[in-house]
């Protein structure tokens, strides 16, 4: 049982990254003029938003796969409405960036995820300042900032578009955290869908109208239904392979599956797409991110098990670190510390700050982006 249980775990792990980043590359290709040229990020978005709000749909209220949370229309207009805003800026400039810029510089960027969470929280209130942390963040930036200056195509507006993309999402995780924790929510991946879904769907059409519309109508768009069903079943596969390995593992090996799959993820990039090209002083400046990210991550779930065995003898103590890695609600269940995104599944109406944007991942519990370097997050899709 030990054996099966051991090999379902890691076929979940590597399901979880095929489809992170699957769901990144596939998205480069789709929007890419050099690929399939189809150059409306707010249409792809849409897509995704309205294939994965309408699967929800039929899971909660035809097949009863998931109950409704009991939903008012306060905390809908006070919750759900801002949050979904927020989600649909961080998909909208996140997926504009793929025009611009490299897959691999893009995850590169990503790794300010942690440091966006972080000043959003301390903004926000729902995080103290702390020197320790503060100093990973710093070294975070550097890294980053080395490895921007050693991009070869480095392109300014396609960088706004992901930075500004990755504060959004940042604020998102942050009123997910104080909005819905405090209403005491409790969402799933399905229901999570279920309400923000559909409400990106319609914050999305104001710009889509204004921006897009003009320009498919006079432009010769390719529509192929194959492409984009695929495209937004791996989106919405996405979802659920998070779920899946956060309930099965614990923080610590998702964040280093998250890691690791941001390493595959630029390798094959620059193999997929040849026009990426990868620099020494981008792997030294992302290496220098990786350490900062590496000792956040430390810091976190060592604060978490500090917080969790105060007091206890020597016997409790042991019995909860032999317990530790299966409960993924000690870390995933956002607490103002938690930072950065990304999509994943968790129980609670909150988010683990945990990063990696894969950008859609589930919009309302701990997420895409499940390494504090990469989506992505845990997108819900990386749309």
């Amino acid at each position: 049982m030990i054996n099966k249980n051991l090999l379902l775990t890691y076929l979940y792990l590597l399901i979880y990254i095929l489809l992170s980043s699957g769901v990144i590359l596939y998205n480069k290709w789709v929007l890419s003029p050099k690929y399939f040229n189809f150059p409306l990020p707010i249409t792809l978005t849409m897509i995704h938003m309205g294939f994965s709000g309408a699967v929800a749909f039929l899971l909660v209220r035809v097949f009863k796969v998931a109950s409704p949370v009991k939903m008012t229309f306060e905390i809908y207009a006070t919750c759900v409405i801002p949050i979904s805003a927020f989600f649909a800026s961080s998909l909208w400039f996140g997926n504009t960036a793929y025009l611009h810029i490299s897959v691999a510089f893009i995850q590169m960027l990503k790794a300010l995820m942690p440091v966006a969470t972080f000043l959003m929280a301390v903004l926000c209130g729902t995080d103290k300042l702390r020197c320790d942390v503060f100093l990973n963040m710093v070294l975070v930036s550097v890294g980053v900032v080395i490895s921007s200056y050693g991009e070869i195509h480095f392109n300014i507006i396609g960088t706004v578009y992901q930075v500004t993309g990755i504060f959004a999402e940042a604020l998102r995780l942050v009123l997910t955290q104080v909005l819905l924790q405090k209403k005491g929510l409790t969402l799933n991946p399905i229901t999570s869908l279920y309400y923000i879904a559909p409400c990106s769907f319609v914050f999305l059409f104001v710009p889509w109208y204004l921006l897009e519309k003009p320009e498919m109508e006079v432009s010769q768009i390719q529509f192929n239904f194959w492409i984009f069903f695929s495209n937004a079943l791996c989106a919405l596969a996405l979802n659920f392979s998070i779920f899946l390995v956060i309930g099965r593992t614990g923080a610590v090996t998702i964040r280093v599956a998250g890691v690791l799959k941001d390493w595959i993820l630029i390798a094959l990039s620059t193999v997929i797409f040849p026009e990426s090209t990868i620099t020494g002083l981008n792997i030294v400046g992302y290496a220098i991110a990786l350490c900062g990210v590496v000792m956040y991550n430390y810091i976190k779930v060592r604060d978490v098990r500090a917080s969790q065995v105060p007091t206890d003898g020597l016997p409790e103590r042991m019995s909860k670190d032999w317990k530790f890695e299966k409960k993924s609600s000690d870390i995933f269940v956002p607490n103002s510390n938690d930072d950065n995104n990304g999509g994943s599944n968790g129980g609670s109406g909150g988010f683990s700050s945990d990063s990696n944007v894969d950008e859609e991942a589930a919009p309302l519990i701990a997420s895409s982006r499940l390494s504090h370097i990469g989506r992505t997050q845990v997108n819900s899709p990386a749309v």
